[in-house]
């Protein structure tokens, strides 16, 4: 992709972006140089309070041996200041410590914040305290570490004795009292300060509008909402609506054409697509990103611009001259999705010096693997991992081991002999005397049909402790792990097959609609006179879709039910809200509910059963309509639905329905929520009722993907015990006729002779 930004005075850059190159001559009308952020507001903002479990504790802080420590990583906002800060400390720890030799340490950026007395008065029993943390300490981003100095006799002492142990409780909260910061006016900055990855809160971002918006000005801002739901990612992102006025307070995009501009904005009418940072009218510690085109045409260059090439930005504005398409986007390419088509090298996954770990007990080596939802594991052995790894051989060891999981599930450990075990192999002890270090390998196969999409692989060094004896116990801590980013995991064995409808893999991956990342065969239908709650649905939507692609939907199509040339061809994301939506009613045959007058479902056997929906038994969760109910006054009628495409076969159609437009953001809200067992979206069809939710058909009716006609005929035959009997009746047959006619044919040619 291309697109060029001009101003006074002109330069040009080239600057490389995944599959795209952007070429730019770029000089912002009125650019200014970054400047230093402006003085404190004095507008009072909420302080930020969270507890160590939110801040990533799941579990409660074990501190143990003389020097124990555990920590946890905590942000702050880009437009924020800290102007006080408290730990409100849970805690206890062993009776058998010193008290004049023991303390618990609370550390901020490695800087001792408090020391902690451990009195023997209050040892064994649950402690409340108030840490007060200098706010100095404190930066963007921050780690916290609770530190245990124990001791336990003024003699000789074992560093890992079991008396030595102090717990802190998850439940401990960290508080922040906060000021503005008020930021310039500055591009550079972006996406901050409309997101900022230092807030681990769920992003809040109203789209503004001067009136209802048509399908190109809902194209240009579902491109801007799918990029800031992928620069959100785990945090989640909603995006409000607002038709003619401005927020009272905090950040907006505002998307403009020609002169029209919401109430309380005066904007000269652009000339070409350009980008704009303005401070709110409502709120002078709130900013606007305005978004304008003469047209919607020139809108949409400008949206494509803002997620293609932010990074190259500077100033309060910047216009566009031209964007182009540089090169398409190919089926599962997704930045987030793990390649299906190539060995992906664990050192693509994350930072290289994140996968090197040091002590006797390190942490997890944790890395994201996002699969594609339609990977084939039918009588696959798994997939390969060759690994690569690099370990300090201690001089005696029986246990050391390197620990192999994904998200949480063992899978294998790979021993990591010591030095006494490798006393026969005089090439690996020659090698040691140069590096401390010994580079191993190994091959096994991770199984991923009992995996979450969202998985992770998890790699953890564990070492023995030897003890030495009386006074000669001490922890050197000189042990090392390193996983080499050379290692691999090769997923390209796998084909792409699913049976559909499956409404978990939409919710959990945007499947099928994200199998192009751009979303360029997805059509979404908008209700007839939609508002500004369906058009908040449709971007929170586009936003999840961001999330799990990694990439910005700038080629997604949004279209009305009666234009039926630009529906066919395309996955279908269907938006309804009452009896708004045409196509309900033209497509009432496919769909497994109708609510129309009144509420009819379609059940299947799966109401009758409290399981999981999820089990390694085939077809267990295949389960067809055998029931349906109408139901008048009091109907739960916000529901999800999949279907295939009456238009083109192979296509599908997902709709999204609420009986109103609360009802429709309830569905949103449930498609964003956790899921549990009992609370899940799966399936065909789901049904909102408040925060409960109830997937009542799992009938899978159609495929899509390619498996090859040899692998498509075993799979078939493996589903169907009739045709694997007729073709092997038919295969029998064949081969004795054809031994027949070669036994004949030898006897004439035996009585001939």
């Amino acid at each position: 992709m291309s697109f060029f930004l001009t101003g006074k005075p002109k330069c040009r850059l080239a600057l490389a972006l995944p599959l795209s190159l952007l070429f730019l001559a770029m000089s912002p009308a009125g650019a200014e140089e970054p400047s230093a952020s402006e003085p404190l507001s004095q507008a009072v903002v909420p302080g930020q309070n969270a507890t160590l479990k939110q801040l990533g504790a799941s579990y409660t802080l074990n501190l143990r041996g003389i020097e124990g420590s555990d920590s946890v990583n905590f942000d702050v906002r880009t437009d924020r200041v800290v102007t006080g800060a408290r730990l409100n400390l849970e805690y206890s720890y062993s009776p058998a410590l010193i008290a004049e030799m023991s303390q618990l340490n609370v550390l901020v950026n490695d800087q001792v914040a408090a020391s902690i007395a451990l009195p023997k008065e209050t040892a064994g029993s649950p402690q409340k305290q108030v840490v007060q943390i200098p706010p100095h300490l404190i930066t963007d981003f921050n780690r916290l570490t609770l530190q245990l100095i124990g001791h336990y006799t003024m003699q000789c002492e074992d560093p890992q004795h079991s008396s030595l142990w102090a717990k802190v409780s998850n439940a401990s909260e960290l508080q922040l009292d906060l000021a503005p910061l008020v930021l310039p006016n500055d591009l550079a900055l972006l996406p901050a300060p409309f997101f900022d990855r230092r807030d681990a809160q769920r992003l809040e971002l109203p789209f503004v509008f001067a009136d209802t918006p048509d399908s190109a000005k809902l194209e240009a801002a579902s491109a801007v909402a799918s990029w800031f739901g992928a620069q959100a990612s785990y945090r989640g992102a909603h995006f409000p609506v607002l038709l003619g006025e401005l927020p009272a307070q905090g950040n907006a995009i505002v998307l403009v054409t020609g002169d029209q501009a919401p109430g309380g904005l005066a904007l000269e009418a652009p000339a070409k697509p350009g980008l704009r940072v303005l401070t709110n009218p409502n709120d002078p510690n709130g900013k606007l990103l305005v978004i304008s085109g003469r047209d919607e045409q020139q809108l949409k260059q400008a949206a494509v611009a803002l997620v293609s090439g932010s990074r190259v930005m500077k100033g309060e504005q910047a216009s566009i001259d031209g964007v182009s398409q540089l090169r398409p986007r190919k089926p599962y390419d997704a930045p987030n999705w793990l390649p299906s088509d190539r060995p992906v090298q664990l050192g693509e996954l994350i930072e290289a010096k994140r996968l090197s770990v040091a002590g006797y007990d390190p942490g997890t080596i944790s890395l994201p693997m996002r699969l594609p939802p339609d990977l084939f594991t039918w009588r696959e052995p798994g997939v390969p991992l060759h690994l690569k790894y690099r370990y300090t051989p201690q001089p005696v060891s029986t246990n050391s081991s390197l620990l192999v999981s994904v998200s949480g599930k063992f899978l294998k450990s790979l021993p990591l002999p010591s030095q006494e075990h490798l006393k026969d192999e005089q090439g690996l002890l020659a090698r040691l005397k140069q590096d401390e270090t010994l580079l191993r390998e190994a091959q096994l196969n991770v199984p991923l049909a009992s995996f979450p999409l969202q998985s992770s692989l998890q790699l953890r060094f564990m070492y023995d402790y030897i003890k030495q004896g009386e006074c000669r116990d001490i922890i050197i801590d000189n042990m090392r792990g390193t996983i080499e980013p050379t290692s691999t995991l090769d997923l390209s064995g796998y084909r792409h097959f699913i049976a559909l409808p499956n409404l978990g893999v939409f919710r959990d991956s945007g499947f099928p609609f994200t199998r192009m990342a751009d979303l360029s065969e997805t059509a979404v239908v908008m209700p007839d006179g939609y508002g500004a709650a369906d058009v908040s649905a449709l971007l929170d939507v586009l936003g999840r879709f961001g999330d799990s692609t990694g990439l910005p939907a700038t080629a997604v199509s949004v279209v009305q039910a009666s234009d039926e040339a630009r529906l066919r061809g395309k996955d279908l994301l269907v938006i309804a809200s009452g009896g708004n939506q045409p196509l309900l009613q033209r497509w009432a045959g496919q769909l497994p509910v109708s609510l129309d007058g009144q509420a009819q479902f379609q059940l299947s056997d799966l109401v009758y059963r409290v399981r999981d929906w999820v089990s390694g038994v085939e077809h267990i969760d295949q389960r067809p309509s055998r029931s349906s109910i109408a139901l008048g006054n009091g109907a739960v009628d916000n529901y999800l639905t999949g279907f295939e495409s009456p238009l083109d076969s192979g296509r599908s159609v997902v709709v999204i329905a609420g009986a109103s437009p609360q009802g429709l953001a309830e569905v949103t809200s449930a498609l964003a929520a956790v899921q549990d067992e009992d609370n899940s979206i799966q399936g065909s069809l789901a049904v909102v009722n408040g925060e409960r939710v109830s997937s009542l058909v799992a009938d899978e009716q159609y495929h899509v993907g390619d498996l090859g006609w040899f692998r498509h005929v075993q799979w078939w035959l493996s589903q169907h015990l009739g045709g694997t009997l007729v073709l092997t009746a038919a295969g029998v047959g064949l081969a004795s006729v054809l031994l027949f006619l070669s036994l004949r044919a030898r006897a004439r040619k035996r009585l001939q002779g």
